[in-house]
């Protein structure tokens, strides 16, 4: 079963950057377009960001201008660049396809000092 894997938390201080990535376990195609999730403690599941086959990205609204997603298809692999963390941005990060396949256990992000 495809699964797809999110990887590259950590903690780090206020104004800091972290680099996600976000690979597929086995074959998805390339035409799918790709979610960053987010779920912070106590809250429910909030969409972060997408970016379709075409390029094409979304952003919520409370990280446009510090988050960047994007693509390196020779690798398979979609990335969530973040800079200029907040503490708000603490949360497990998830990532997934459009339709959708089994999500993996996301990956921790921590911004504190």
């Amino acid at each position: 079963q495809v699964q797809m894997v999110a990887s590259g938390g950590d903690l780090v201080q206020p104004g800091g950057s972290l680099r996600l990535s976000c690979a597929a376990s086995g074959f998805i195609p390339k035409s799918r377009t790709i979610v960053w999730y987010r779920r912070a403690p106590g809250e429910q599941l909030e969409t972060v960001a997408h970016i379709t086959s075409g390029g094409n990205t979304y952003y919520t609204e409370s990280v446009k201008g510090r988050f960047t997603i994007f693509r390196d298809n020779a690798n398979d692999t979609v990335y969530l660049q973040m800079n200029n963390l907040k503490p708000e941005d603490t949360a497990v990060y998830f990532c997934n396809s459009v339709p959708a396949v089994t999500m993996g256990p996301g990956t921790q992000v921590t911004v504190s000092s």
